[in-house]
């Protein structure tokens, strides 16, 4: 299976103001995107995982710290699996894309915080590719 990876962007300051980009992002396999807003950095949105959709996060504005995971069984996965832990701010230009196969957990950092996220399927299919699991299942929140 394909591993998460990260592109790291660009960030140009200058009098002028600043400009944030991901000039090595290639939006192939792209299908829609959406905005995913956090007023209130106490929230946890997940777990929602995809066998079959890819997902790409850029942090817009704030923080954000995204688990991920792979599921051993979609319908009762293990317990002991362990996510892989990744941070990413409105500072420091980066995606990351996450191939089909794994669950994604949300919860912002700072308050009024903004992910950007693009998806690899359109929105029907995607409604038949939705596993929901409780937030709890594999991390401790209350460390982030």
């Amino acid at each position: 299976m394909s591993e998460i990876k990260i592109i790291q962007g660009e960030i140009f300051n200058d009098y002028r103001g600043t400009i944030s980009s991901l000039n090595s992002f290639d939006f192939e396999g792209v299908e829609r995107f959406y905005f995913i807003h956090h007023p209130d950095k106490s929230v946890i949105r997940g777990w929602h995982g995809h066998k079959f959709e890819k997902k790409w996060f850029y942090c817009v504005k704030g923080s954000f710290t995204i688990a991920i995971v792979e599921p051993d069984n979609w319908d009762k996965p293990s317990e002991d699996l362990v996510p892989e832990i990744f941070n990413i701010s409105e500072g420091d230009s980066k995606i990351i894309c996450v191939p089909e196969g794994r669950a994604n957990c949300i919860k912002a950092s700072t308050d009024d915080s903004t992910l950007l996220v693009y998806s690899g399927t359109k929105l029907p299919e995607a409604y038949e590719d939705s596993w929901r699991y409780d937030a709890a299942l594999w991390m401790d929140w209350s460390k982030y």
